[in-house]
């Protein structure tokens, strides 16, 4: 059975998943914690429930989603699985970081590279990797059929998208991932995306504005704004 453990960290409210099974393997999604009280806070919660992490799974390399992966890369000697054309936002997030004077995230970790239809496994436990770029050029989004959850990223919010106006973002390509890729999943499939509240496919074929082709032509839905990087 999968486990859920959503937290919320950072200034951008980034959303870092732990997800593990009833043996306690499992692997944290984007790790975000900036500050080391966030990072104690997941150790501390890894600890007490005895969860045994074998990796790091990222949907993009956004600054606000790799704060916290060279720490834990450093304190559980864990690989990072990582879409190959993310090097580009690493580069990105590396230049700007240096430009603001930052010394976080750290952008020389080594990652394990994962492609479309890839199958990542902990435990009993299997999620498939979809590409699904437009937010970043490698960002992807994880999918477990048999328990009924996705984990988007920042490709697909609650009644929204992830942004495009950031350096690699491209706003035609992120509609097509969403489109194609992402829409026709069963509708009682879960959304943890990356910022935001939880959601379902069936919820934002109907309601998310950036989606008209699934809306019904007389519901009226104001959009959320978008700060999320």
């Amino acid at each position: 059975m999968l486990n859920i453990k959503t937290f919320y960290f950072n200034p951008f409210e980034e959303c870092t998943i732990l997800l593990w099974d009833e043996s306690g393997a499992g692997v944290i999604v984007d790790p975000g914690c900036h500050h080391p009280v966030e990072l104690k806070e997941v150790t501390d919660y890894l600890e007490r429930k005895e969860i045994k992490p074998v990796a790091i799974w990222l949907t993009h390399a956004h600054l606000d989603h790799i704060f916290g992966v060279s720490d834990l890369m450093d304190l559980l000697h864990i690989p990072v699985f990582m879409h190959p054309a993310e090097a580009e936002t690493l580069a990105y997030v590396k230049k700007t970081s240096e430009r603001l004077g930052m010394s976080k995230p750290r952008t020389d970790f080594r990652t394990t590279p994962i492609h479309e239809g890839d199958k990542l496994t902990f435990g009993s436990v299997t999620f498939s990797v979809i590409e699904t770029p437009g937010h970043t050029p490698g960002g992807v989004c994880f999918l477990d059929e048999a328990d009924r959850v996705l984990v988007s990223g920042d490709t697909l919010f609650k009644g929204t998208i992830g942004r495009t106006d950031l350096e690699g973002g491209d706003y035609d390509s992120l509609i097509q991932s969403v489109m194609n890729k992402l829409m026709g999943l069963d509708g009682d499939i879960e959304v943890i995306p990356g910022h935001g509240g939880i959601t379902d496919i069936a919820y934002e074929r109907t309601h998310n504005p950036f989606l008209q082709p699934f809306n019904e032509p007389e519901e009226d839905w104001d959009a959320p704004e978008t700060p999320y990087t």
